[in-house]
């Protein structure tokens, strides 16, 4: 598999000062019986479809839906008693938040979380719901996470790092042990990077299981954080990615390290890979995933040459998705599909003129969803009108019949695309 020059193909050391295997076993012996032990399963047709051997480990069945848990738990198991007396905090919006205030909750140790105060309702509930006193402040991460270290100090709590931590680290790791038992003919493990947290706590543990592993991290293509940094590139980092549980400005110094010595390439996706992705485990294999979730099963969407033929592990590390944003990414995928359509057509403004075209839908057995009409705000003369029509059919071919028929009738039509 083509490396993209992190380092020498032959330097492959496991970083002994940093993290070790026997961290990561002593993690797993601690957090025994408190975290699900996920299944590593082979799929078959997304196998097929990619054209690589895939085995998925379904970390979005754990309690609080991610692998977060993990890590979190290591870290709390790892304090002292004064220190589980006193209490941990942590900055997060995310799944590092439900896992940390979760198994506080179960061990007796108080968590507060500081969020900023643009998180969505829903997440700040989730947290709570599960044990966590949620504080808020600030309008950006970096304005609750810089409120966190300060509460810390005046506080004398203990600060558990979502990623940059070797305990949460090592925690991560133990999902590689798991999958190598279950699944050792993987010859290559793709993970999604935000902080690197998971890559450094897997990776380190593969690596020395299974010296001649592949190790490839994912990352969103609008958040290359990890990318640039061990390429040594500048690049823009930030937007609106589906894969929010990996969007991370700036990657961690203890991961970072850890990663420059064991990664053997960063790959990037785009969106619509990430929807397609999320959009397939759904249909596939009837699972649930966030998009950062996705970001592996995207990557050998998206690089299908580099992976083909090769027996590939990926972690589904989480599964907790708006479920309006999961209706979104479905909805989008059948238009990428061809099932659904929107026609933009121009008409003459009189009676039948609708009946005409409804006709033409008929005849080619299209189901009707929506129809828009638009007289006022059109460039098209007064007698003009724009109809817009969403439609519902067979697959792409069957639309692109019935755009046929309709040119042939003498209509104006326009497929309106997605971004």
């Amino acid at each position: 598999m083509e490396n993209l020059d992190l380092h020498s193909a032959s330097r492959h050391p496991v970083t002994g000062p940093l993290l070790t295997l026997a961290d990561v076993r002593a993690a797993a012996e601690r957090i025994k019986g408190h975290v699900v032990r996920t299944p590593t399963l082979y799929s078959k047709t997304l196998s097929k479809i990619t054209g690589a051997d895939i085995w998925l480990k379904f970390e979005n069945l754990q309690f609080t839906a991610a692998y977060k848990e993990r890590g979190a738990l290591n870290a709390l198991l790892l304090l002292n008693d004064e220190q589980r007396a006193r209490g941990v905090i942590a900055a997060s919006a995310g799944n590092h938040a439900q896992g940390l205030s979760y198994h506080g909750t179960r061990l007796g140790v108080p968590v507060t979380i500081v969020m900023p105060k643009t998180t969505p309702t829903v997440k700040v509930m989730q947290t709570e719901s599960v044990g966590g006193t949620v504080v808020l402040e600030g309008e950006t991460f970096d304005e609750a996470y810089d409120h966190a270290r300060k509460l810390e100090i005046e506080l004398g709590l203990t600060f558990v790092h979502p990623f940059d931590d070797p305990h949460v680290a090592a925690g991560q790791g133990t999902v590689a042990l798991e999958m190598l038992e279950d699944a050792p003919e993987i010859e290559t493990l793709v993970i999604p990077i935000g902080g690197g947290g998971l890559l450094s706590g897997m990776g380190v543990a593969a690596r020395a299981i299974k010296p001649a592993i592949g190790l490839v991290g994912v990352q969103a293509t609008l958040f290359p954080s990890m990318y640039a940094k061990l390429k040594h590139l500048d690049l823009p980092c930030g937007g609106d990615t589906l894969a929010e549980g990996i969007a991370v400005k700036v990657p961690g110094t203890f991961t970072s390290a850890v990663l420059a010595e064991i990664v053997d390439d960063i790959v990037l996706v785009d969106e619509p890979a990430l929807e397609t992705a999320v959009a397939l485990l759904l249909q596939i294999e009837k699972t649930v995933v966030e998009g950062a979730g996705a970001a592996g099963l995207a990557a050998l969407l998206t690089h299908r040459k580099r992976f083909a033929g090769r027996k590939i592990g990926l972690v589904l590390c989480g599964g907790n998705i708006d479920t309006r944003l999961l209706a979104n990414v479905l909805l989008r995928d059948l238009a990428r599909s061809g099932r659904l359509a929107r026609l933009r057509l121009k008409l003459q403004d009189g009676p039948g003129a609708l009946f005409k075209v409804v006709e033409e839908f008929n005849r080619a057995q299209v189901n009707i969803l929506e129809v828009w009409h638009q007289r006022i705000f059109t460039s098209l003369p007064a007698k003009g009108l724009t109809a817009e029509i969403e439609c519902e059919a067979r697959d792409r071919e069957q639309i692109d019949l019935l755009v046929s028929a309709l040119r042939a009738k003498g209509y104006e039509v326009e497929r309106v695309e997605l971004g």
